[in-house]
């Protein structure tokens, strides 16, 4: 029998052999390779997955909960995937990973795609088959610039694994919370709600189909497609991103044919921290306040000081976003009008007095060159005297403030430093007086071009404002707003033996009422500057500088008589929160404008309470309010009352102007809100030179009135018109004092200043 020959091993042909060999060596390598890029390369650690580094901006919130700005080195809020709307996330499944829900970081298909086109076609801005996990991992872990292929290939084997790893650490959903918190879009707008800020003016949860599919035809080249300066191609890749969306089935063909032809609206407003709300408050709030809290506190992720620029604070304020904004178009309208007034009334040395002589002229304009940052700069550079004053005489080109708008011109330094000394200042301040909670800050009249804050920093003569605390003396010690006083000149010895004897302001009033008895509730009406001195005589400079330290003046005061006619210089803030005394029902309570502040998830570290005291008893605060109603009801003040802002309800207030009208003053009460304000140059000399425009009730009331006037007509805001509490206890002391007052009545306007001494 013959022996059957054995069939051939098909594997012993070596033809054969390279063929598999061949076959099997490319995946057989990659899976070694990833093996050993996984192994010994240098990855992320799991902690570096867990907490990826990420600069955060810390946000400046509103109480009622709107952001008024942000610190940060990049403009980056993140979101929740909560507060994404979903045809957003739709969009960019649609476009960026189709099969985003079905893979673990890595797209097989795609996969094959790169070895295609970027290994073997050797097209390394390809992209192929990149996940939105893998641009995930490449942003969070920026790659290098890369030549070889071998040098891309082994980037994007690395960019696999810590998308894998991504996969494992969290889910789909933050995943693509991530990204979008991640991306930049290019003009500040680094993450999604920064970019629905700055596109839109909107939020997240907001973004309409057309905006969505915008933002997401951005994450392909943000630099080409790029709304603001391309919005043609911008539209077109919109629309390539709504025809994704139709073929994955996210959106109908009929509304993709509505909104194709659609153009790009947008309501773009880039960020800057010279524009938008309360930008003096911002400024204040990181230079002072927030500069030193984060100086003081560690941050127990990293070990070091909190970085307002990084961390992703969020400072909860006190500054309601309304009343803010109100309080700025009041200044807005008001200080227009004001500067168009100064600059018709001004002729000889304009825009300084015409009392000032040149050489004090030239004086002031050397100071203003000296402070200037193009002297420091020059300075710096070791510029000689002579060359920088050569440059300030040389006219340039420049863009200066206007109240119809910024504008070019053609303009030395040196006159550039006039111009700007010609507009008028102010600083506003609103507050409960109940909480001490500020709700409006307004510091200049522009911070773009006048960084100087008059709410906090300034400080000036007060003038009749600090009449108050010399009469809330008198009321202490049982007198009336009713106790009748005379009013004489009143002479007070000094100590170096000569006499103070203040004049009054002068003025129809005055004269009318000299020599006549006066209710207290008169002479403060009408600023009678006699009746001070005669109350500061009977009392004494310390006992008012103690009663106002009581109230929470700060500021250093000369105990001098003088001082009950305001020579001292007192900030709006420490005015403001002095005044609140009264509203509060004697207890002084500091002025405070942060509550709180959370960390980026949302963990309070910082909780912030005012100081109070009492300077006064409820009976006697209460007396001061009474007092200072006349002030609005026939003083000073009773322009709030006419056609022009009809405000009725019970105000308490106190108008103020220094001497030669450098300064104009009002502060103005009601039981829920007091508020004050600030007018003046920002030197003394650059004043009106006359009364009817230079006193508090012309240049700083009508900010107050039209301020409250917005307040109250907004719904929304719900500020009550009540009177101000009655105590409980019955009080003994007269309050009308309509029959005290009725002989010696003067009807003419009635106006306040600080005369000579």
């Amino acid at each position: 029998m013959a022996t059957q020959k054995a069939k051939p091993n098909p594997f012993n042909n070596k033809y054969i052999r390279v063929f598999w060999i061949l076959l099997l060596l490319p995946p057989v390598g990659l899976i070694m390779l990833v093996c050993s890029i996984a192994m010994f390369a240098d990855l992320p650690s799991t902690s570096d997955l867990t907490n990826p580094k990420t600069n955060l901006a810390s946000e400046i919130v509103s109480c009622d909960m709107k952001t008024l700005g942000k610190y940060y080195a990049e403009n980056r809020v993140n979101v929740k995937y909560k507060e994404l709307d979903t045809m957003l996330v739709s969009a960019l499944v649609a476009t960026e990973d189709a099969r985003f829900y079905e893979h673990s970081g890595v797209d097989g298909r795609g996969l094959w795609r790169v070895l295609a086109r970027t290994i073997i076609g050797g097209n390394g801005s390809s992209g192929g088959g990149s996940t939105l996990s893998q641009q995930l991992a490449k942003m969070l872990f920026p790659r290098q610039h890369f030549h070889t292929k071998w040098q891309i290939l082994f980037r994007k084997i690395k960019e696999w694994i810590i998308a894998v790893k991504l996969e494992r650490q969290y889910t789909k959903e933050e995943i693509m919370t991530m990204y979008l918190n991640k991306f930049d879009f290019l003009n500040q707008a680094v993450g999604i709600k920064s970019a629905a800020q700055i596109y839109f003016d909107t939020t997240p949860d907001k973004l309409t189909l057309e905006q969505s599919a915008m933002l997401v035809g951005m994450a392909k080249n943000p630099s080409v497609f790029n709304p603001v300066r391309h919005a043609e191609i911008t539209r077109q890749r919109r629309n390539v991103v709504l025809n994704q969306m139709v073929k994955y089935k996210y959106l109908s063909k009929e509304k993709y044919a509505e909104l194709k032809d659609k153009p790009i609206k947008l309501y773009f407003h880039a960020e800057d921290h010279n524009e938008g709300l309360a930008t003096y408050f911002r400024e204040y709030l990181r230079t002072r306040f927030l500069k030193k809290w984060c100086s003081e506190n560690l941050n127990p992720a990293t070990g070091k000081n909190y970085d307002i620029y990084r961390d992703g604070l969020r400072i909860y304020t006190t500054i309601d976003s309304r009343m803010q904004r109100y309080a700025e178009e009041a200044v807005t309208e008001h200080m227009a009008y004001l500067q168009e007034e100064f600059n018709k009334q001004k002729k000889k040395n304009f825009p300084f007095s015409w009392k000032v002589t040149k050489e004090e002229i030239d004086g002031m304009m050397r100071a203003g060159m000296h402070e200037s940052d193009r002297y420091s700069n020059m300075k710096d550079a070791g510029a000689s005297e002579s060359e920088i004053e050569k440059s300030f005489h040389t006219p340039t080109d420049m863009r200066v403030f206007s109240w119809k708008g910024d504008r070019d011109t053609v303009m030395s330094p040196w006159d550039s430093i006039r111009y700007y000394k010609a507009f008028l200042q102010t600083g506003f301040m609103s507050m409960e007086p109940q909480t001490g909670y500020i709700k409006a800050w307004v510091g200049g009249i522009n911070y773009k071009h006048f960084k100087y804050d008059h709410v906090k920093e300034g400080k000036r003569q007060v003038g009749s404002t600090f009449k108050p605390f010399v009469y809330a003396l008198a009321i202490q010690e049982g007198w009336s707003p009713c106790t009748q006083v005379p009013c004489v000149r009143t002479c007070i010895d000094l100590p170096d033996g000569k006499q103070w004897c203040p004049d009054n302001a002068g003025g129809k009033a005055d004269d009318a009422l000299e020599g006549k008895m006066i209710t207290l509730r008169k002479a403060l009406a009408l600023s009678i500057n006699y009746v001070s001195a005669y109350i500061m005589k009977q009392f004494g400079p310390k006992a008012v500088e103690q009663f106002a330290r009581r109230c929470g003046i700060t500021s250093p005061i000369d105990i001098v008589p003088s001082m009950c006619l305001g020579t001292p210089d007192i900030s709006v803030y420490e005015m403001v929160g002095a005044n609140s005394t009264f509203a509060n029902k004697g207890t002084w309570i500091e002025p405070i404008f942060v509550t709180r502040i959370e960390d980026k998830n949302g963990k309070v570290i910082a909780q912030f309470m005012p100081k109070s005291d009492e300077a006064m008893n409820e009976e006697k605060a209460y007396i001061m309010t009474v007092l200072m109603k006349g002030v609005v009801e026939a003083g000073t003040g009773c322009s709030l009352r006419g056609p022009k802002y009809k405000l009725l309800n019970p105000i308490a207030g106190k108008t103020g102007t220094t001497q030669n009208n450098s300064d104009g003053w009002f502060m103005g009460l009601t039981p829920d809100l007091v508020s004050g304000c600030w007018v003046g140059g920002e030197d003394r000399s650059v004043h009106f030179d006359n009364m009817a425009m230079g006193q508090g009730a012309t240049m700083a009331l009508p900010i107050w009135g039209k301020y409250m006037v917005k307040v109250y007509n907004d719904k929304t805001i719900k500020l009550s018109q009540r009177d101000f509490d009655r105590p409980a206890k019955k009080i003994s002391i007269e309050l009308n004092c309509a029959k005290f007052e009725q002989d010696n009545d003067a009807t003419d306007p009635p106006a306040d200043g600080l005369d000579p001494e």
